[in-house]
């Protein structure tokens, strides 16, 4: 009996925990480019001193979904979309280094190019400044460029190029924050072959149509397992009263 209750006990946490999963996908389905994570499970026999004849389910790993968003174009000049493979690099308040592919950006009151979220944005020799009083351009390159509203109109003068990365994918983690990191905790190289839509965003790469039949998918197995604990509970019941009988 406790073969089919730890069994299908098992069975249900790891549908339950990817149920979670999928629930967080379908929650940032408009998120300016997020990426869908993925639970993979594999089953693994329980070892012990008789045969292994019990099988539990295991959380193997979390996966990360880096397949490309569709390109919305806004007409803002501080949006902007990586095309293809790359990461938009940003400083966090202890001063590390993240990676991101939100390209909603924004001015701050000092001045600083920052994220949506307020990380502010590296460039090839730190956080990139704009000075006030400029309009603000920025090139497939990453290259930030203002233009003065008053005076000369038409003297573009370039203040920093935004770090573009492209480290190997199986080398990335995702934190919290919903930001990425190398693994090893190091900065990346930047990668001048990473180019830039300007004026236009990403969005995110979760399939609401496949997101939503899989959480009626994990619903169902869920159910399922459930209804395993039932029947186990319901046949250990039977049989106590059997042995009762027998007394």
């Amino acid at each position: 009996m406790d073969r089919l209750i730890y069994t299908a006990m098992t069975g249900a946490k790891q549908a339950f925990l990817q149920q979670a999963g999928v629930a967080q996908n379908l929650a940032n389905v408009t998120t300016t480019g997020y990426r869908a994570m993925e639970h993979k499970f594999r089953a693994v026999q329980v070892q012990g001193g008789d045969l292994p004849t019990r099988a539990f389910t295991v959380n193997a790993s979390v996966a990360n979904a880096f397949e490309q968003g569709p390109l919305m174009a806004t007409g803002r000049p501080l949006d902007v979309a990586v095309k293809g493979a790359g990461w938009i690099a940003v400083q966090l308040p202890d001063g590390s280094e993240a990676y991101t592919r939100n390209g909603a950006l924004q001015i701050n009151a000092n001045g600083q190019l920052q994220t949506a979220a307020g990380q502010n944005v590296m460039g090839e020799g730190g956080p990139i400044a704009v000075p006030p009083d400029n309009r603000v351009t920025i090139s497939p390159d990453g290259t930030v460029s203002v233009v003065p509203l008053f005076g000369t109109p038409n003297n573009s003068n370039p203040v920093g190029r935004i770090k573009l990365v492209n480290p190997p994918e199986n080398q990335l983690v995702r934190g919290d924050d919903g930001l990425f990191r190398q693994a090893d905790g190091q900065p990346a190289v930047a990668d001048a072959n990473v180019r830039l839509a300007p004026e236009a965003l990403e969005g995110s790469n979760v399939n609401s149509v496949d997101a939503m039949v899989n959480l009626i998918s994990l619903a169902r197995q869920f159910e399922m397992q459930v209804k395993m604990l039932q029947n186990a509970d319901a046949n250990a019941r039977s049989a106590s009263q059997i042995l009762s009988m027998n007394r």
